[in-house]
């Protein structure tokens, strides 16, 4: 802790942090120097030491979305250390290496040195993972967590179309249901094809020469990870009581309906923090199920560079800041 000029009070500690004044593109993500958070009660601090990067990043850099007007610091997914615990934390202590994701949508801040969230929105960093890979597990894993095995209770022997099987979500849900015994189909371009099939996918589909609804049928699971036509169409794969999820809840007007004239069922969701799903694929990770796949990684002053990458839609995987080595 440092001391102010005059030496009559502690100044509070500061972190590097990336911030925004205005919405727009990457170019208003700025590094600044911001007050060091402090645990609350049955929160922790942690000391970031990797942070993923997520589409919902820059859909909230250019527009808000959920969080409003700026200043405000992105990033939900965390791997670090604790540095310290509020009152009443028992499942946490300082320097337990943890992972975990803040509460979506108001719990934003991961892209800073340091960090609070509650303690049960964490835990132990699986044994073997690093903390790059770490860092872009948590959001993406709880939205195929949840997806498919809370709301769409993927059993054996099920047939699973995952779209955007590549990207961030798809590539882990393409393993989770293959770990719940499910026959999964994945669409993506073709030079991604090895790549998801290597995940486990029995079939892939190239979205851009063939059309979907002719090489999957009797479908008994979707998961929409792209919203808008893509979602109406999908109903028509799906056989008789079977459940089409999205993770795109805006825009999801027309679906339910549309869905029921089909004599399917339709769902939209947002992810939410999730110490019990968390633990869950934290297990499929350490018994060598579950991998996450980072295709590139920028030092927290080059988020913005992060943010341009990740908006250009061909992302294998997931983007990562690394904070600390």
């Amino acid at each position: 802790m440092t001391k102010n000029n005059s030496g009559d009070q502690p100044e509070q500690p500061t972190m590097k942090a990336i911030s925004q004044d205005t919405l727009g593109e990457p170019d208003v993500l700025r590094e600044i120097e911001a007050a060091r958070p402090k645990p609350g009660v049955g929160q922790i601090l942690v000391a970031v030491h990797a942070a993923g990067v997520n589409p919902t990043d820059w859909k909230h850099r250019r527009t808000g979305g959920f969080l409003g007007e700026p200043p405000f610091t992105l990033g939900w997914d965390v791997s670090g250390v604790v540095e310290a615990v509020g009152v009443g934390v028992a499942v946490h202590k300082p320097g337990d290496e943890v992972i975990g994701m803040l509460p979506y949508p108001y719990g934003a801040g991961s892209h800073a040195e340091y960090v609070t969230g509650p303690a049960r929105a964490f835990v132990p960093r699986p044994a073997g993972l690093g903390h790059v890979e770490a860092g872009a597990l948590p959001l993406v894993s709880l939205t195929a967590w949840q997806a498919l095995v809370d709301l769409a209770d993927v059993r054996p022997g099920q047939r699973v179309l995952v779209h955007a099987a590549a990207g961030g979500v798809g590539h882990v849900a393409v393993q989770i249901a293959k770990a719940r015994g499910a026959y999964v189909i994945g669409t993506a371009s073709a030079p991604k094809h090895d790549f998801v099939r290597s995940l486990g996918a029995d079939e892939v589909i190239d979205y851009r020469t063939q059309d979907f609804r002719a090489e999957a049928r009797d479908i008994d699971v979707v998961l929409d990870t792209l919203g808008e036509e893509t979602r109406l169409r999908s109903l028509e794969v799906l056989r008789p009581g079977g459940i089409l999820v999205s993770i795109l809840p805006n825009g999801f007007g027309e679906v339910p309906a549309r869905a029921r004239e089909l004599g399917v069922r339709a769902t939209a969701m947002l992810v939410e923090h999730d110490q019990a799903g968390l633990r869950a694929v934290a297990g499929l990770v350490e018994e060598g199920r579950l991998r996450v796949h980072v295709s590139g990684t920028y030092p927290l002053a080059d988020a913005a560079k992060a943010h341009e990458e990740g908006e250009t839609g061909r992302v294998t995987g997931k983007l990562v800041l690394t904070v600390r080595p």
